[in-house]
């Protein structure tokens, strides 16, 4: 089958398609023919890694396609039911298996290109904002990268779940205003605006209650003076670098805050097979009937990983960004 791994680490320029042998599903997993994988963050930190042993993996840890072979106790997945979900690597490939505690059934108003664009994003703003973060009703809550493929989920879940205040930052107009349109209430520009600046006055000096943090050492301070009493901020990136040359432990413990380091490809299989459960109880309905859904930017076949890479990292996506590999 095709499949797409690494030379060695590096660049996009060390993706490379290979001919690989068709995964075996084992026990509680199910075959998947992928028709579509997404491109996330995780497969480009995994491309840089370099303490990695060889053989390379095949990278991709989100999809969606059909059931090929079904080796659970689970009888709803039969041969040719259409599922999406997170996989443990291997996902851009003409074949995958998951775990089926893992797989989420897909209604029939989700076409395969959207499909492969809910497992990871919708799974960590959810896990974020409500396993982590503990967002009620009515709170306030502060999304950098608003229009990345994360934020995009988060802005909906924040409104459609919790009523939540959603003030997002992002880089560009067409970005701020697409966040808008999702139901962000109010938008900053980090660009030509200091966003705590921004969030004191939204806020009336009070500060949000949840912050969603993808940039880390860059916005350290300016995340430290908008977060309320008691808040608590959830780092799910790296973007603006990871160290912070002086930190006043000071203003974390008179505040309160909770600060909460999390990613969500490393944790066990069990942590994603309840927290897709859950997701699914409490969100799936809101999918079925596209009160919220993935936002897709553009598709790239296969062939053409490198450049998806390439257009992720030049941050000129606004929601997913989608390979096509099989019909």
């Amino acid at each position: 089958m095709r499949a797409i791994t690494i030379k060695h680490p590096g660049s996009a320029e060390v993706l490379q398609e290979i001919d690989a042998p068709k995964p075996i599903a084992e026990k509680g997993q199910l075959l998947i023919k992928v028709h579509t994988a997404a491109i996330n963050r995780t497969d480009i930190m995994r491309r840089e890694t370099t303490n990695q042993q060889t053989p390379y993996p095949i990278l991709g840890v989100e999809v969606a396609g059909e059931v090929v072979e079904n080796r659970s106790d689970n009888p709803a997945f039969v041969p040719g039911t259409r599922v999406c979900g997170l996989v443990n690597l291997g996902g851009y490939a003409e074949y995958a298996v998951m775990p089926a505690d893992r797989a989420i059934l897909l209604p029939d108003t989700l076409d395969n290109i959207a499909a492969a664009g809910i497992a990871e994003v919708f799974l960590t703003a959810y896990q974020t904002l409500y396993w982590l973060g503990n967002l009620q009703e009515g709170e306030t809550v502060l999304i950098h990268a608003g229009a990345s493929g994360v934020g995009t989920a988060a802005i909906q879940l924040a409104k459609q779940l919790t009523k939540a205040t959603v003030i997002v930052t992002a880089g560009s107009s067409e970005k701020l205003a697409f966040c808008q349109k999702l139901g962000a209430d109010e938008q900053i520009n980090y660009k030509t605006q200091d966003f705590s600046t921004e969030v004191a006055r939204i806020t009336n000096g009070k500060g949000v209650d949840v912050i969603l943090d993808f940039i880390g050492a860059s916005y350290w301070e300016k995340n430290l003076a908008s977060i309320a009493i008691d808040g608590r901020w959830v780092l799910i990136g790296m973007l603006g670098g990871t160290i912070v040359p002086e930190i006043d432990l000071a203003t974390l413990i008179t505040k309160r805050i909770q600060l909460i380091g999390t990613l969500l490809t490393p944790r066990s299989d069990q942590y994603k097979a309840q927290l897709t459960q859950e997701f699914m109880q409490v969100v799936g309905p809101y999918l079925a009937d596209q009160r919220v859904k993935p936002i897709i930017d553009r598709t790239f076949t296969l062939a053409q990983v490198q450049e998806a890479h390439e257009y992720m990292e030049a941050n000129k996506n606004i929601g997913k960004i989608i390979l096509t590999i099989t019909e």
